[in-house]
């Protein structure tokens, strides 16, 4: 689509209507977004919020992976921060700075080769680190908060700000803050650990051989679909109820990993939300235990 140029100011980025948001999300699927923008900068995306309407409902976007939005599409804006906030230095000698634009993994490997350790996990994660920060997204035993020191976020009326990690309530894959209001992930400051120059680069490939052979790697999905229960797995819990390979349509449980779903090829929004029900009903029957999903389910669209 073109901008529409009575409607808005100059912005330098892109802004789109109605774009489909099935070519911006892992699962490959999802209707279109009223408004789509990818800032040039972050003054073109504080410029941008000054603009919206004070209840514009407000979507940011990473790589898209954790993410399901139904076929209904978003009634509002999706920021794309993917080409923007990607800086990436040290700050002394343990302690990095990276903006939510950043992959995970290219945060791991950047440590790796200032011969830190404690970030190896991050290579583990599909995402940047924005949507790490905002769900304390973890992998091999890592998480995410355990090394923040401190963040610097950004509202809906463009407004940037720093604040500590004690600002903050964490738990896992729950990240809220403690002050009333909503804010959004610029930065974040890591604190890791000083480790030999070589001590780090085998154990994240080794993490990703390992990761690699049990996930459903290159097939369209979310990553994992549920959290862990305490003290039990979700995909133990889902090979145990028979749903390996369950299908609703085009969209089917990993026989190689029950906690990823993947869309086999024209799958729905709807069908991966009917399946992701399903589940949480079939293992809740068989195995006591409901599932909590941790993908994000968001848009408009029939409701299962």
């Amino acid at each position: 689509m073109t901008l529409d140029e009575t409607e808005t100011p100059a912005y330098r980025g892109e802004l789109r209507f109605d774009e489909p948001m099935a070519k911006h999300t892992s699962w490959r699927v999802g209707g279109p977004a009223r408004r789509y923008f990818r800032p040039a900068d972050l003054q073109d995306l504080v410029l941008y919020l000054k603009n919206l309407p004070e209840d514009e409902v407000l979507v940011w976007l990473g790589l898209g992976s954790n993410l399901l939005v139904r076929d209904g599409g978003i009634d509002g804006s999706v920021i794309a921060t993917q080409g923007i906030n990607q800086a990436l230095e040290q700050v002394g000698t343990a302690r990095i700075r990276a903006e939510a634009g950043v992959t995970c993994a290219k945060l791991a490997k950047f440590c790796q080769r200032l011969g830190l350790s404690g970030a190896e996990f991050l290579a583990g994660i599909p995402g940047t680190v924005g949507g790490a920060l905002a769900m304390n997204a973890g992998a091999f035993g890592g998480e995410t908060w355990n090394h923040v020191v401190e963040v610097e976020t950004l509202d809906r009326y463009g407004q940037l700000r720093q604040r500590t990690a004690d600002d903050y309530q964490v738990g896992y894959r729950r990240v809220g803050l403690k002050a009333p209001g909503e804010e959004w992930f610029i930065a974040g400051l890591f604190e890791f650990s000083e480790a030999p120059a070589d001590g780090t680069g085998a154990d994240i490939k080794a993490l990703l051989d390992k990761r690699n052979a049990a996930q459903p790697i290159g097939l369209p999905s979310c990553g994992s679909v549920f959290t862990n229960p305490p003290g039990d797995h979700a995909a133990r819990l889902i090979e145990a109820s028979g749903l390996k390979g369950h299908c609703c349509g085009k969209a089917c449980v990993s026989e190689k990993h029950a906690n990823f779903i993947i869309n086999t090829g024209g799958a729905t929004a709807s069908e991966i939300e009917r399946l992701i029900h399903y589940v949480q009903e079939t293992v809740a029957q068989k195995q006591g235990i409901r599932l909590v999903p941790e993908v994000r389910i968001i848009g408009q669209g029939k409701q299962v």
